[in-house]
């Protein structure tokens, strides 16, 4: 699931070396952070959410299929 999101994430940045994906498992739920530059987070969240929003329902529904709870959450990098 980290592959996809990065995938995803990389493909909207300027920057794609700063696009760092990392995942933790928080009981029966996994939370992936996204973390990229300052610059892009506008692009990654888009207007009103709209990008990122889109991005967790790509991510909801295919861990509905093997019965897990993802979370995506968004952040910029500190530099």
């Amino acid at each position: 699931m980290e592959k996809l999101v990065e995938y995803i994430v990389k493909s909207l940045v300027l920057d794609e070396a700063s696009v760092k994906v990392t995942s933790e498992e928080d009981g029966d739920a996994t939370i992936i952070h996204v973390s990229v530059a300052p610059d892009d987070l506008g692009r990654v969240i888009g207007k009103s959410g709209r990008v990122a929003s889109s991005i967790r329902s790509i991510v909801k529904s295919i861990s509905a299929r093997s019965h897990k709870k993802v979370f995506v959450k968004f952040g910029e990098q500190n530099a």
